[in-house]
């Protein structure tokens, strides 16, 4: 190796090739017929205007892969032109020139030709009039302006133009792949929905199912064994009712409509006493307890109908759901693994900033929920139905998704289960 740099020059483009040739073609064509720009300039012979002419036809052949080199060369030959007879060709050659300069040169070259060509034309104006003191001197600063102003500005104006529709070209690809990544979180986001709604819905009654059919297997007794087929085959008719609910709900998506109402916390008292009869065989005993302040004017009214529990201020869908789902897993778990006992479900509700304690007409009316769940832990006798943890995930799941706080574990002499659901301010049910 020598050391030596070679200089890669690209092919020229077609189209620059066959405008080199036009414009030699035309140029000739002039100068044969005796046309010429300056004809009364004799410093120098006829055919000297064919220098800047070739030369200018050969930098079209360059004029997109080195703009700032053929724009050098096409000015210094456009001046040499001015000495000789002239050829119209050659200026033409040389607007073109400047033109591509400003489209195809760096953004820096493009920004400062229009500027730079403007000041000149100014200049030439500004010094032909004070030199030839006539108005005709004006011609030469408008031919200035329309051989190098002209050109600069017209690039100028085509480059912001193709630059702006680059630009949106690349927002419109930006937002395609956004809404796509937002597509594919939704997709991951519902699968994990279902995922949970599925696995609350139905692990309440499989786990009764398996309880019961193994005290069944465990105790050679005909009452507790027909004592547990009941109990099989109601949870079995529930547990696929409720499936039947989760693939109606997934046909019917989009349609626009709900085939069935949400679960929610008015559901509750159903819920425990589905409990109690499963537990019953485990030694265990559900109670809730529901601290929830009512309106004042729900309570009232649920007074004078004679009815055993005032009206409850209604929550957000959301939240109900949550709370639902919560104390139903909570209570499956506490049929797996509680010993006998009580398990105590608590309801209670923050009263809204300002001392509104009722809700505003149904509405939310902020604060948050509180979900306290506590089992008997310790040694239970008797069969035990097998968990895979799916029911804690589910539920921190649930409260995180509400912008909620989740803890599950040993406090004291029981297990508990805490949620703090946030009731947005104004949010009505569904």
């Amino acid at each position: 190796m020598d050391g030596s740099v070679t200089l890669q020059i690209p092919p020229p483009h077609r189209d620059d090739v066959l405008l080199a040739v036009v414009s030699v073609a035309a140029g000739l064509l002039l100068w044969s017929l005796g046309v010429h720009s300056s004809p009364t300039r004799d410093l120098l012979p006829a055919w000297a205007a064919l220098v800047p002419l070739v030369t200018l036809a050969a930098m079209e052949l360059l004029r997109r892969s080195m703009p700032r080199v053929t724009l050098a060369v096409g000015t210094a030959g456009l001046i040499a032109d001015q000495f000789t007879v002239g050829n119209l060709a050659t200026v033409l050659i040389f607007t073109d020139l400047m033109y591509a300069a400003v489209v195809y040169g760096k953004p820096a070259m493009a920004r400062r030709l229009p500027v730079t060509t403007g000041l000149i034309t100014v200049a030439v104006t500004i010094a032909s009039v004070a030199w030839l003191r006539t108005p005709q001197a004006l011609l030469i600063g408008v031919v200035t302006g329309i051989v190098s102003f002209g050109p600069a500005l017209t690039g100028a104006t085509l480059r912001n133009h193709r630059e702006a529709a680059v630009a949106a070209r690349l927002r419109a690809e930006q937002t395609a792949l956004l809404a796509e990544m937002d597509r594919a979180q939704a997709v991951v986001a519902e699968r994990a929905r279902m995922a949970r709604e599925l696995h609350d819905m139905v692990a309440n009654h499989l786990s009764a199912i398996a309880i019961h059919s193994t005290a069944a297997l465990s105790i050679d007794s005909p009452a507790t064994s027909r004592e547990a087929l009941g109990v099989i085959r109601e949870n079995s008719v529930q547990g696929l009712a409720e499936m039947r609910r989760l693939i109606g709900l997934l046909r019917d998506a989009g349609a626009g409509e709900e085939a069935v109402a949400t679960p929610s916390l008015d559901g509750l008292d159903a819920l425990l006493d589905q409990a109690r009869t499963n537990g019953a065989a485990s030694g265990l005993d559900f109670v809730l307890l529901d601290d929830r302040p009512g309106s004042p004017a729900e309570a009232g009214a649920a007074g004078a109908a004679g009815s055993a529990r005032p009206a409850r201020a209604p929550l957000p869908a959301p939240v109900e759901l949550a709370a639902y789902r919560i104390v139903q897993e909570s209570l499956t778990n506490a049929l797996k693994h509680a010993a006998p006992g009580t398990v105590t479900v608590r309801l209670a509700r923050d009263r809204p900033a300002g001392g509104g304690g009722g809700g505003g007409g149904g509405r939310g009316g902020g604060g948050a929920l509180h979900v306290v769940v506590d089992s008997p832990y310790g040694e239970r006798p008797g069969p035990r139905a097998p968990g895979s943890g799916a029911g804690l995930i589910g539920m921190r799941e649930r409260t995180e998704l509400l912008g909620g706080a989740f803890e599950a574990g040993r406090a004291d002499a029981v297990w508990r289960v805490r949620a703090t659901l946030p009731v947005e301010e104004g949010a009505v049910r569904a």
